[in-house]
């Protein structure tokens, strides 16, 4: 370590992209050596090193690089997903992870209510007829008076009942614990009651981490018992739904229509057929990226890296054995 520098970060970043290194790290090379390192470089750079920063949310090195981690004290998510960091190595050592939840609240509501206003006014047929030059008179839907069903009761869930709330819908959530009134999420029912409530809803939102009790949840049963005329949207992640029941039951007519911002693979591969579907709204996992959000992920890691340098609690602490951060609305 150098002189005056009081820890040792290594950061984990992509060869390019939207999650290449990440800059204004200026104050925090200020308190300590930063090591930058893509995935073939981690084996290398970890040992020694007391923080980690996993700029590169796609990464999925740290398993085999992790018998170099002999300091490893901290570990940071740039992202508020986390499955990429909680390796078996990390949750059965006493390393604490954390993550970037407060960044992308806001502007995944935002573009949950834009993906349903879009669905609901038939905005990809407009702008297909556009293209045509075609003048095409038809009806559109409201969002109000519809019932829509919020999984994951989080601060982006919670952000985004807010935003739906306030174009009229009526909102339920669905998570862990279950209460009669809440604030943002209406009444919230437990995961348990997910077939029992689907029937009723004309939207359902996904933003639930993936833990083993949301694998899945969106699978053929789950598909079958929402309304034809219901619309599906994921901004949680892709496998909260299994993606070949969810093609099935679009290709069949017995689901409206879906807005799908994360996916089981990624990039999505050019043969999916989602990418046809009229119907369907692809979007390249960016509902949470707005003008200025990396400049974001770096003042939160700062703030916390002072956290960390003064022996203060480190904010967005991660339960490991859950894979979120346990908070309001979030027992």
């Amino acid at each position: 370590m150098s002189a005056g520098k009081s820890a040792t970060i290594v950061v984990l970043h992509a060869q390019s992209g939207d999650t290449a290194r990440p800059t204004g790290m200026t104050e925090v090379e200020a308190v300590a050596d930063v090591r930058y390192v893509t995935a073939d470089g981690l084996v290398e750079a970890l040992p020694g090193a007391d923080v980690l920063l996993v700029w590169d949310f796609r990464a999925s090195t740290l398993s085999s690089a992790w018998p170099g981690a002999d300091s490893l004290r901290w570990v940071h998510a740039a992202s508020a997903g986390v499955n990429h960091v909680l390796t078996p190595e990390v949750v059965a050592s006493d390393v604490v992870v954390t993550n970037s939840r407060g960044v992308f609240d806001e502007p995944m509501a935002e573009y949950v209510l834009a993906m349903a206003l879009a669905l609901a006014k038939d905005l990809p047929t407009t702008l297909s007829r556009q293209r045509e030059r075609r003048w095409h008179h038809r009806e559109t839907e409201r969002l109000g008076g519809r019932r829509a069903l919020v999984a994951g009761t989080g601060p982006i869930g919670r952000a985004i009942g807010r935003k739906l709330a306030a174009a009229g819908m009526t909102v339920t959530g669905l998570g862990r614990t279950p209460r009669t009134t809440d604030p943002d999420l209406g009444e919230v029912l437990p995961m348990s009651s997910l077939s029992e409530v689907l029937p009723d809803m004309d939207w359902v939102v996904l933003a639930a981490p993936l833990t083993d009790e949301t694998r899945g949840m969106i699978d053929a049963k789950a598909l079958a018992a929402m309304k034809p005329t219901a619309r599906l949207v994921n901004v949680g992640r892709g496998p909260l739904v299994v993606q070949d029941d969810l093609v099935e039951a679009l290709t069949a007519g017995s689901l409206a229509g879906a807005a799908l911002d994360v996916f089981v693979d990624e990039p999505l591969p050019a043969t999916s057929p989602l990418w046809a579907m009229p119907n369907v709204i692809v979007s390249p996992h960016m509902s949470g990226d707005v003008v200025g959000w990396r400049a974001e992920l770096v003042a939160l890691f700062h703030d916390n890296l002072t956290r960390y340098l003064d022996g203060e609690p480190l904010r967005n602490v991660v339960d490991k054995a859950r894979g979120y951060v346990r908070g309001k609305g979030t027992p």
